[in-house]
């Protein structure tokens, strides 16, 4: 847990603006044969693929900080354990795993995504669900 008060993700592209003797448009024309504009763009899009990509996690982490500045450092610890706890919950092996206690530690109680409409119809249930279970336990 970062105890920063972000809101969106931060860019994790890094370019050798910053360094003396870095021409950035000579070592993309040499390294990928872009012209600049091209390479650019390749950045943008890297840069907000990387955003989207840690947007929930920098969420998570903003509100577990200001849990942390409310009501101290118990708090998050505690909401951190209890994931933890629910997480490492076992499921029948071959049933599709659905875990509510988790959603709604985690917030996602409330939204309805297309996962939880469409989750479980690509698994077909197991012929032998005692196999399944042997399977899982090495028996």
């Amino acid at each position: 847990m970062d105890p920063s008060h972000r809101l969106v993700p931060a860019g994790s592209i890094q370019d050798c603006f910053g360094e003396r003797h870095c021409n950035p448009q000579l070592v993309y024309t040499i390294l990928y044969n872009m012209v600049p504009e091209a390479w650019q763009l390749k950045l943008r899009e890297a840069a907000f693929r990387d955003r989207l990509n840690n947007w929930e996690e920098t969420q998570d982490n903003l509100k577990l900080t200001m849990q942390r500045n409310m009501y101290g450092m118990h708090a998050p610890m505690r909401l951190l354990m209890e994931r933890k706890m629910v997480g490492l919950s076992p499921h029948m092996p071959g049933l599709p795993a659905n875990n509510l206690h988790l959603d709604i530690l985690m917030g996602r109680d409330e939204a309805i995504e297309a996962v939880d409409i469409f989750g479980g119809m690509e698994h077909q249930l197991p012929q032998n669900l005692h196999s399944a279970m042997e399977k899982k336990r090495n028996m």
